[in-house]
């Protein structure tokens, strides 16, 4: 492990692409505690970076600086999130060098989410996850994040959990949900109703 020059938690320091640590079903935690690969523990981070992964692809299909930046922004912190549950907090050591997912970075969010909202017509009615690519690709986004969320909620009903992980994965998935709507009114796509018949 390397240490970063400005924060003083731990860094992962790649040197292998493969280890043959993983072939029969096990992990490492950053603890160095083996789990297996579907363990809540694994599963909460894997879907944690299942939506990193597909927040790179909606980044591909942003026009403007500001919200590639937010995003930007968005991903890394869910680097900071999937290292926040790979260290179990029944590890003090470890635990002590990994910074944790914090209400500094759902305030990030929280103020992000105002300002976009503020742009849009008030909703008074259930729309479709549809409109353009852009929107409905952070539609998909928004489904991973609530899916990663409910990961956490599981693994929080077994073990010690960070309440800010799944706080922030709430509002990410509020913040993506009206990114989608944002992107759908500037380019060009009207919103579709839900129809309940």
């Amino acid at each position: 492990m390397a240490r970063s020059t400005d924060t003083g938690h731990r860094l992962t320091r790649i040197t292998k692409v493969y280890t043959r640590t993983g072939d029969q079903g096990q992990t490492s935690l950053a603890n160095g505690d083996r789990a297996w690969k579907d363990s809540p523990r694994v599963c909460a981070y894997g879907e944690v970076d299942e939506l990193n992964s597909l927040l790179g692809l909606v980044r591909t299909k942003i026009v403007g600086t500001e919200i590639q930046q937010l995003l930007e922004q968005v991903q890394n912190d869910l680097f900071v999130l999937g290292a926040d549950l790979a260290t179990p907090d029944a590890a003090p050591a470890a635990a002590a060098s990994i910074r944790r997912i914090s209400k500094a970075e759902v305030e990030m969010i929280e103020k992000q989410i105002d300002h976009y909202n503020q742009t849009l017509p008030a909703l008074k009615e259930f729309i479709l996850p549809a409109g353009n690519e852009t929107g409905a690709l952070l539609h998909v986004a928004r489904a991973v994040a609530r899916r990663a969320e409910r990961c956490i909620v599981s693994l929080s009903r077994a073990e010690k959990v960070n309440d800010q992980a799944v706080i922030y994965l709430n509002r990410v998935s509020d913040l993506l949900f009206v990114l989608a709507r944002v992107a759908n009114r500037h380019g060009g796509s009207s919103e579709v109703y839900a129809q309940f018949h």
